[in-house]
Order: structure tokens, then sequence, then C-alpha cells
């Protein structure tokens, strides 16, 4: 396919673009910053003109495309002032799904958030582990954006049946080169109870963009998105009742399983997470010879 990635430049969206470039579709990036070469067009998302004039068709690039994957935003609370994010990232947003329709694109795959999830969980999460079942709990302006988001593409899709929108909620992306900071979770479990100890490899990210790009079908989907494991090398039973005494834990906990559930994105898109941190740091470990 023709593919536009909005924020093919930044930490989740290189992996996508290297992936679907790697599946064989013709991939353009659609960001700000980054490269200049061929793949890449600069592009203010905030400006509907541009918008629209960049997915119609662009001189000597491209006559159109056939799907998008909307990636670019302000990645996380606290980076801007709160209205500047809003602004920002529910502009682009609609900006960028408006454009899709207008150019009869009928598959957009976008970055939500595991932050509609209820992070930083300074309120119990409902249940262990959490899933897509429950309503939205925005604690942030960032996460209200990503909610709002989704409750856009619900009634985009409404008014044209045709169109496939999926919402992935991302984890908290790593690349390989963070992994070697997890050993030190271990000391302190409220470190990273925020998100639940999760975590989303920037390659098993791609993957899960490449999927929904594939079986996405018609209307509004949205899929938690993380890793099969958590951050912690402690059980994660252990943890869930050491922090969360008073949250019912619904299934039996493999050892290290995630506790953001991945269940709905395997059943429904064939997700299938390839990388782990401690792989990783196992692959690092050499053995000693006397």
């Amino acid at each position: 396919m023709r593919i536009a990635v909005t924020g093919g430049s930044g930490k989740l969206g290189r992996h996508v673009v290297r992936r679907l470039n790697t599946d064989g579709h013709q991939v353009t990036n659609l960001d700000q910053t980054g490269d200049r070469g061929p793949g890449f067009t600069r592009v203010d998302l905030r400006n509907y003109g541009q918008v629209v004039d960049v997915i119609l068709g662009l001189d000597d690039r491209h006559q159109g495309f056939d799907a998008i994957v909307h990636l670019a935003a302000i990645p996380a609370p606290g980076l801007a002032p709160d209205a500047a994010t809003f602004e920002n990232n529910m502009l682009s947003t609609y900006n960028v799904f408006q454009a899709a329709r207008r150019a009869g694109i009928k598959k957009i795959v976008y970055a939500s958030s595991e932050t509609v999830l209820g992070l930083p969980f300074d309120i119990d999460p409902p249940y262990i582990p959490v899933d897509e079942e429950y309503p939205a709990r925005p604690e942030s302006t960032y996460s209200l954006v990503k909610h709002l988001e989704e409750q856009m593409a619900i009634q985009l899709t409404r008014w044209d049946p045709a169109l496939s929108i999926t919402g992935l909620r991302f984890s908290n992306v790593m690349d390989a080169e963070d992994y070697e900071e997890f050993p030190s979770f271990d000391a302190d479990p409220a470190l990273r109870k925020w998100n639940l100890w999760g975590y989303i490899d920037g390659r098993d990210g791609a993957q899960a963009v490449a999927r929904a790009l594939k079986h996405g079908q018609p209307g509004f989907e949205a899929f938690i998105i993380a890793n099969e494991d958590t951050v912690m090398s402690r059980a994660s039973s252990a943890l869930a009742a050491e922090v969360f005494p008073q949250v019912k834990v619904v299934k039996d906990l493999g050892e290290h399983e995630t506790m953001l559930s991945i269940d709905k994105a395997k059943r429904l898109l064939g997700y299938a997470p390839e990388h782990s941190w401690r792989n990783y740091h196992s692959n690092r470990t050499t053995p000693t010879e006397d």
C-alpha cells in the first residue's frame, strides 16, 4: 500500500516506518523534523490546508495514499502547557482524520494511549489486568485528548460505515538501549506502578501497526498494545498484591505477565510480541571462564 505515517521521525514512528518499508509498502513520513530524503515531507499538521494538500497528492512524490498511520503528537503530559497540548494534539488528529475522509481513504491506524485506562493509577484500577472493557478514565489533558480522539473516531465511522479506524493504546515505548535501566526498577515497585509496570518495545509497536493495517475492519476498535511481560523481575501476582491490595485480580497471572491485557489484540489482530527486555539482558550476559 501507499501509506502516510505522521510523526514518522519519532521514537515509535522510526520503527513503524522501517517495518512498513520492510513489508514492501510505499511509505511517506509526514513530520515537522526528520530526514529530508525522498520518504520525508515537512508538514504542519495543525494547518488543515497543508494536511489535506499533502494527503491528496504531492508533485514528484505521490498521487495519494491508501492508508494513514497517525502517530504525530506532543507525546506525553507535562511536555508543554496543557492548553498547548490540547490544541496541538486535538487539532492535528482532527485534521488528519478529516483530510483522510475527504481523500476517500478508508483505513486509518493511529496512536491512542494507555493513559486513557486511568494512569497514573493514583486511583486504583477497577481490576487487574486492565483491558478495553471499562469506560475511559483520563487523568490529564494529554489523556483527555486521547479519549476525545477515540470518541471522534466512533462518530466518524458511524458517519461512514466503510471507514476503518483503529486506535492502538500504546504502553510506554522503549528502545533496546532503554533496557539498561530496567533492573533498577526492582528496588521500588512504586517507581513504575503508574502504568502497572508495562512497556512496549518499539519494534513490537510497529508490528501492531502493521497488523492493524492488515486486519482492521470497518468501524472503530481500540486495542491495548504492550509487551507480554512487565518491567520487573518480581512476580506479577506479588506486585499486584503488594501495591494494589484492594484490587481484584481477575485471572491467574503468569510469572511476569503484563497487567495491561493484550488478549484482544492477540485475538483480533494476531498481535504477538517478539522482543523482551529480559532477552536483551540475557544476551548481554556471557559466562566467564576460570
